[in-house]
């Protein structure tokens, strides 16, 4: 797919927040694009800048450097009429489904207000869309009159994906959409999305901790490491016969029979990455070129790696 053709295209976008000396480099220098109707999944440990990426998608934070497209045209040039129709084409769902939705608001309300912002339907058509997609998403037309306290935590996070849905999104990025539900409802709304992204072809950005969640639900995934992605390919490639070693070392983590040696020490600060490759100071099979030269984004065996020596690892 062309990047004409590819919902959001992302150019050595880089994002950093504080002063000179204390420069916190949350992402550096990251080129992916989120193709019309796939799953990108986004993984990497805490403060890799997978948040700050998913915000910059959404249009809530400008990159401090860098190029982001949208549909071929630079988020910048976009006039009033485009930003307002890229965001409702691009959707959000958020890690909490106890602060995401309005205590004081009823589901009903919750779910049409996004068609009343954009001036979509009338009234009665906005009540039979929120009908419509609460079934869509497993719950009864009774919801409409609650209020988010009558639920369950799985519950309100399957209304925060219908509200998410009831504009015909081209895109939902869902950040960290699993991890406050319990294991069991997990499940439940992995499959929910699944299922919504065939019926209606919507694509998603899936940033979550869960790597068993990610390799299931995703076309391809890019992992992050300091604000840098350090690979990105087919998800049955990158989890199953990882080409980096971080790569490796996440997913091993996952999986204790996998026998793979451990990263060492605490990730670094953002503030003061290392040289080089900002895992060297990690990893077990680092030489000395490694804290010389960053290794750029290179094809090794069928998806991009930033790794000197990934054939031979």
């Amino acid at each position: 797919m062309t990047e004409s053709q590819a919902m959001i295209g992302l150019d050595a976008v880089v994002k950093t927040y504080g002063r000179a000396p204390r420069i916190v480099h949350a992402v550096d220098g990251v080129s992916l694009r989120v193709d019309l109707g796939e799953t990108l999944g986004i993984v990497g440990e805490s403060g890799c800048g997978k948040s700050t990426l998913a915000r910059m998608m959404l249009g809530l934070e400008p990159p401090t450097s860098g190029v982001m497209r949208v549909s071929g045209t630079d988020l910048r040039a976009l006039d009033a009429g485009q930003r307002r129709r890229y965001r409702r084409e691009v959707q959000a769902v958020f890690q909490d489904p106890y602060s995401s939705l309005n205590p004081r608001m009823r589901i009903a309300s919750t779910l049409t207000e996004p068609l009343v912002v954009h001036r979509l339907y009338s009234a009665n058509e906005r009540r039979d869309r929120a009908r419509a997609i609460l079934e869509r998403v497993g719950l009864p037309d009774d919801t409409l009159s609650r209020y988010p306290h009558e639920f369950s935590g799985g519950q309100r996070q399957r209304i925060a994906i219908a509200r998410a849905l009831i504009l015909e999104p081209k895109l939902i990025v869902l950040d960290e959409p699993i991890s406050a539900l319990d294991v069991s409802i997990r499940a439940q709304v992995l499959n929910i999305l699944a299922d919504l992204r065939d019926a209606f072809g919507t694509g998603y950005v899936f940033i979550a901790h869960d790597l068993a969640a990610v390799a299931t639900i995703s076309d391809r995934i890019a992992v992050m490491y300091l604000g840098r992605i350090v690979e990105i390919g087919a998800a049955k490639d990158v989890a199953h016969d990882p080409a980096h070693p971080y790569t490796r070392m996440l997913f091993a983590a996952a999986d204790p029979t996998a026998g793979t040696l451990p990263p060492q020490g605490e990730p670094p600060s953002p503030i003061t990455p290392p040289a080089g490759c900002h895992f060297h100071s990690r990893c077990p099979f680092a030489r000395p070129d490694c804290a010389a030269q960053a290794p750029a984004l290179r094809e090794v065996h069928g998806r991009l790696a930033a790794c000197h020596y990934a054939e031979s690892l």
